[in-house]
């Protein structure tokens, strides 16, 4: 946002913060992303082992392919998004599908600037690695209700709660991770009482991931948060600087604003049920005239 400095200790600080991977630890930057980005080669790009992970590098390797770079996988999947982002960082690969919240996690002291994650993720990344824009989808946590708990009590956001009174109970899947809001949070932003239910599949409000199949399957209805209690985790590529040119950026781009949630969803559940991520990644690309 404009008129929002942060002080110059916080920047430094959140410079160097990165897994404490920035050159900062040894005064120079100088060898913290030297392998891709000091040597030629292919685009080597890397992923954890999830399916969704795996189907979104599909996504930027026939992008890249189709901008005329030459791509290949990394030889095996990372532990997690940390971890792949971590190697990009060190040079080990060129790029790699990352999250907004859980990359910001790793960074000790980053100070988020409201409004403008892309310029929280510029400030806090070392030199020579770039957060490019953002897909439109995330696989954030979202609080959800079943259609007919949202027909009963005219639940449309997560405001709409305090209407519903004290009875209802807030529970699912994603409840323990670490972006989950909790009942106390809840209650501070919103004003509403729930009480808590653990991983409970039938809590009326339910905690889940954004990408998670049930909420298309289940036909459930995703509250807004027009308060942004819950932090954004929108997908986007990390990338070693040099070693994705200009039309190689200009391609991923394309993917921003028509990879929805419900549409990374579907193509994580098409490779969960046995799908070549690959093959997944060329159909959809297709079917929005993406790729030839």
């Amino acid at each position: 946002m404009s008129g929002i400095r942060p002080p110059l200790r916080i920047v430094a600080l959140a410079v160097c913060s990165l897994f404490v991977l920035s050159g900062c630890a040894s005064g120079s930057t100088e060898g913290t992303h030297s392998g891709y980005a000091d040597r030629e080669g292919p685009t080597v790009i890397g992923t954890d082992g999830s399916a969704e992970s795996r189907v979104v590098a599909a996504l930027y390797g026939e992008l890249l392919t189709a901008a005329g770079e030459e791509v290949k996988t990394a030889g095996a999947p990372y532990a997690s998004a940390i971890d792949t982002a971590q190697a990009v960082v060190d040079g080990k690969i060129s790029i790699a599908p990352a999250y907004e919240s859980t990359l910001l996690r790793a960074m000790p002291g980053a100070q988020t600037m409201p409004g403008n994650m892309e310029a929280t993720l510029s400030m806090a990344l070392p030199p020579g690695i770039v957060a490019l824009p953002a897909a439109a989808a995330q696989r954030g946590i979202v609080l959800a209700v079943t259609g007919a708990t949202a027909e009963r009590h005219k639940l449309h956001s997560l405001a709409d709660l305090a209407k519903a009174g004290s009875h209802l109970t807030l529970g699912g899947s994603a409840s323990g991770d670490p972006d989950a809001p909790s009942a106390s949070a809840l209650k501070k932003a919103y004003g509403v009482t729930l009480t808590t239910a653990g991983t409970s599949k039938t809590a009326d409000v339910l905690v889940l991931r954004g990408t998670d199949p049930a909420i298309a399957r289940d036909g459930l209805v995703v509250l807004t948060d027009p308060k942004a209690a819950i932090p954004p985790e929108h997908v986007f590529p990390l990338i070693s600087a040099p070693a994705v040119d200009l039309p190689g950026r200009n391609a991923l781009a394309r993917v921003n604003t028509l990879l929805t949630t419900a549409q990374l969803a579907a193509l994580t559940s098409s490779v969960n049920a046995g799908e070549a991520p690959g093959k997944a990644a060329r159909t959809w690309l297709r079917s929005k005239g993406l790729l030839r």
